[in-house]
């Protein structure tokens, strides 16, 4: 390592304990002991330019341990990305740039928002997947136009949890080369050593996974790390796991290598005796010497060459594939079709299950939307998302469009997470509702970044029947709808289904599950382009008269309600017939318009759900009722599970007239 190498490095995990002794807050330990890796990878490795972080073809770095975050964020403020030191200095204050953990969108060259143990590796093989999936796509000889890696650097804790087991799994089993792991392994966790819970053998694990392995013994041979970090770039059928054994808390001389460095400020003594040790004056706070300012001025220059010469390259490839690069234009640029406006998008006909609606659907927005790209967990043939003719992706079919995540539902919904901050493509996923509690972290996080990422959970109430409780949602509408940011559609036939995708596909900020069922619903005439506002009137009151009652359902519910306004005319009962296919999306429509739907003058409603009734008294009120679950499922015909529950016709208008009669 040369002295300029040393002083950066320094430089970097002083900055760091200084920003969390600034906080009183934070993790010194991983930066003090990691930042040799890391600096390491970006000055000698990664294409990147600080000047452009959106640069398409940059190499991408993943702090899969994400509490080490004041590591980034020196690192981004060293190498000239748009963090200042004010930012370091106000690292965890309200409204900071500088968040406890990185932010996606937060902060210049913050890839992904990481925090939670081991999202992050799944994260950085959605992008590795990306890449090679476009790469394949578009690369042409001489024109390697997608040409990028993937680091992630994780540490003990990250390699505990299951998600990140479940992701270097099929990492391992598609070849994906250009992803590598770059792991601080100092054995040391919040309780203490390792040796209490965490003693297998990792590398061994991953070479079983199909990975290659490494080990470098002292984490700060930056030579050392260099060679295994080009050997794992030439290792391009497999991707790469560098075991670096580090000092947690490296250069402290009162918290080197205990677990009292993990989670605490240093103090100010402590503080004071690691800059002695390595090197510093005790006195300056965020300091970056003028020999290191010089060092990365020039690291500048080198990165903004890789970027012209990939500009460059770019030009040339327009000229000898104008049609590829038009093609790849628009798989960048996020435009989509005019759904609207195709007419055989919204013609369908027959009483099927939603899921085979989603079926039809998804094929014709594939037909329309050429980087379309997911698939099932283990599950395709039930969910019904398969795209017809687009290939199985696999490592000796990397231009197949549909994936095989396998019995992964975590893995598969962060991996998603990660393929859509990559860029270029519209990932989906796909598996049973009752497992959205599996991949439920994943969810969220891509809720809180605002990403586009589609689930289609299919198998959504007791229709599940004979399976039994254990398969069968009951919470999980209200769960999903509690998120923040995130947008849930059970739409009731397969007109809503296509109104459902057009939503999905056209929500630009934020994740989106369409929720269907395994059973057969009814097609509905009045059923459409309605349920793109959330919720809408199908059957009103004849005349012009106010209705005596509010009927709303989602799903295979809004049959019920339907055939229940009828039962109820009979009676000489006017109702109202709403179908509310999505919560979310009704509450972003005008105030005029939620009036015109559900009019507050009107006070009898009745709610119907073959869920929990959670949430539904927003929109009952005081006066009205719910047809629901308060427990959970049951094993049998689900025709017999709907009657036993109380969904039938019959029962709607009794309850109906209960309320009205109230």
């Amino acid at each position: 390592m040369t002295n300029i190498d040393n002083l950066c490095i320094n430089t970097i995990r002083l900055l760091s304990a200084d920003a969390v002794q600034a906080a009183n807050s934070g993790h010194p330990g991983l930066p003090l002991g990691a930042a040799p890796m890391a600096y390491t990878a970006w000055a000698r490795h990664m294409a990147h330019n600080p000047k452009n972080s959106a640069w398409r073809n940059r190499d991408r770095f993943v702090l899969s341990a994400g509490h080490g975050s004041t590591l980034l964020y020196s690192l981004l403020h060293v190498f000239g990305y748009k963090l200042s030191l004010d930012d370091l200095r106000r690292f965890r204050k309200t409204g900071s740039a500088t968040a406890g953990h990185p932010e996606y969108d937060h902060t210049d060259g913050v890839e992904i928002t990481t925090g939670p143990l081991g999202q992050g590796i799944a994260n950085a093989v959605g992008m590795a997947w990306a890449e090679n999936y476009l790469a394949a796509n578009f690369n042409k000889p001489n024109f390697p136009v997608v040409d990028h890696y993937t680091y992630v650097l994780c540490g003990d804790g990250c390699l505990q949890e299951g998600v990140a087991s479940e992701a270097a799994s099929l990492a391992g089993t598609l070849k994906l080369g250009k992803l590598i792991l770059l792991y601080d392994s100092n054995n040391i966790t919040i309780e203490g050593n390792t040796e209490i819970s965490f003693t297998e053998d990792v590398l061994k694990r991953h070479a079983a996974y199909g990975w290659h392995v490494q080990k470098v013994d002292d984490g700060n041979d930056v030579g050392a790390i260099s060679a295994a970090i080009q050997a794992a770039k030439d290792a391009t059928r497999a991707p790469s796991i560098i075991e670096i054994k580090t000092q947690i808390g490296f250069g402290s001389p009162g918290k080197q290598g205990k677990a009292s460095a993990h989670g605490e400020p240093l103090g100010v003594d402590e503080l004071a005796a690691t800059k002695k040790n390595l090197g510093f004056n005790p006195e300056e706070f965020f300091h970056v010497p003028d020999e290191v300012k010089k060092k990365m001025q020039e690291l500048q220059k080198e990165n903004q060459k890789k970027e012209d010469d990939w500009n460059k390259l770019v030009d040339g490839y327009k000229k000898a594939h104008p049609e590829d690069f038009a093609r790849m234009e628009v798989w960048y640029s996020g435009n989509l079709p005019n759904f609207l406006a195709d007419k055989d998008f919204w013609t369908y006909e027959g009483n099927i299950a939603t899921r085979v609606s989603s079926e039809k659907v998804l094929n014709k927005v594939a037909a329309l939307v050429p980087n379309l790209f997911g698939g099932a967990a283990d599950l395709a043939p039930s969910t019904k998302t398969i795209m017809a003719g687009r290939g199985s992706y696999s490592a000796a079919n990397p231009t197949g469009a549909n994936l095989h995540f396998g019995v992964r539902e975590h893995a598969m919904s962060a991996i998603a997470n990660g393929m859509a901050v990559h860029g270029g493509l519209r990932p989906y996923v796909a598996g049973f509702f009752v497992f959205s509690d599996y991949a439920k972290p994943a969810l969220r996080l891509a809720a809180m970044m605002g990403l586009p990422v589609i689930s289609i959970f299919t198998h959504d109430s007791i229709g599940v029947g004979e399976d039994g409780p254990t398969h069968q949602p009951i919470e999980h509408l209200a769960a999903l709808r509690s998120i923040p940011n995130f947008t849930v559609i059970r739409p009731c036939d397969t007109n809503e289904t296509a109104a459902a995708w057009t939503a999905a596909m056209t929500r630009k900020n934020s994740p989106t599950a369409i929720v269907l069922t395994r059973q057969n619903t009814q097609l509905l005439a009045e059923t459409g382009k309605g349920a793109l506002k959330g919720a809408y009137i199908l059957k009103d009151s004849e005349g012009g008269s106010a209705p005596d009652i509010i009927l709303m359902a989602t799903g295979s519910e809004v049959e019920l309600i339907y055939n229940a306004h009828a039962e109820l005319k009979k009676q000489g009962i006017n109702a109202r017939v709403v179908s509310m296919p999505s919560w979310e999306i009704f509450e972003e429509q005008s105030e005029e318009y939620k009036q015109s739907v559900l009019p507050k003058g009107i006070t009898k409603r009745l709610a119907v759900e073959a869920a929990s009734p959670f949430g539904w008294a927003r929109y009952v009120g005081p006066d009205g009722g719910i047809i629901a679950i308060d427990g959970f499922g049951k094993s049998g015909p689900a025709a017999e599970l709907f009657a036993e529950f109380g969904f039938t016709v019959e029962n709607v208008a009794a309850r109906a007239i209960e309320i009205i009669q109230a």
